[in-house]
């Protein structure tokens, strides 16, 4: 369960999120909204990436502005631009990295990446140069990075931005096969088929709060 309670944020004096009240226990959900209209800073909440200046964010109880290291260890994030969150120079490596603090031995981490690269499509790109990489194989890589962890909830920051149509519905499509709580932040509408909830943003506010489909003919109101 995520929720908001009177959540808020402002940039100095800008006000970006206004009074947030959400109950999220689906398992498939959206952000949408306009550029600047909060979305993407309430998503960062959600594992204390940025923490609110007003209410609180909880996830299954805890509080990652006070509990960040148990949230985050329940909480993964996986952003727009892959080369953000790739830091090692092999494919492996970098999944390998996500282990450290596992208390795995060195072998027993590069057996755990090898595994879970096979297993979501990157199978003999272990040893693969990380900047290499397709944009879509950059954006499964840092997906691995995050699921080699097995968090509870799989937070996406607009994660089909660089990918092309067939990459784009390949991720979401894998994305749908994940058991993890999926909190998706997206303007590609045509992928929010299946989700269970869209939760439109607009200056700050929650505007719209439905299934996918009265959800976003109101964004599109908005838009229009």
């Amino acid at each position: 369960m995520i929720e908001f309670d009177g959540v808020g944020h402002r940039y100095g004096e800008r006000v970006v999120l206004s009074g947030v009240d959400l109950r999220i226990p689906e398992r498939r959900v959206a952000f949408v909204g306009s550029n600047g209209s909060g979305k993407s800073t309430l998503a960062r909440t959600i594992n204390g990436l940025i923490v609110p200046t007003a209410g609180r964010v909880l996830v299954d109880g805890l509080d990652p502005a006070r509990d960040g290291r148990a949230v985050r260890r329940r909480v993964g994030f996986v952003f727009s631009n892959p080369d953000s969150q790739i830091v090692m120079p092999t494919a492996g490596e970098d999944v390998a990295f996500s282990l450290r603090r596992s208390g795995m031995s060195r072998r027993e981490r590069t057996e755990r990446s090898n595994e879970i690269l096979a297993e979501y499509g990157l199978g003999g790109f272990a040893d693969h140069p990380a900047h290499l990489l397709s944009d879509g194989q950059k954006q499964l890589l840092a997906l691995c990075s995050m699921l080699v962890l097995d968090p509870a909830v799989l937070v996406c920051d607009e994660p089909t931005t660089l990918l092309d149509l067939r990459n784009k519905r390949r991720f979401v499509e894998l994305l749908h096969t994940l058991e993890q709580q999926i909190v998706m932040v997206t303007h590609d509408l045509d992928l929010l088929t299946g989700f269970d909830r869209v939760i439109v943003l607009d200056a700050g506010h929650v505007v719209a709060d439905d299934s996918p489909g009265p959800a976003l003919r109101r964004y599109r109101e908005l838009a229009g």
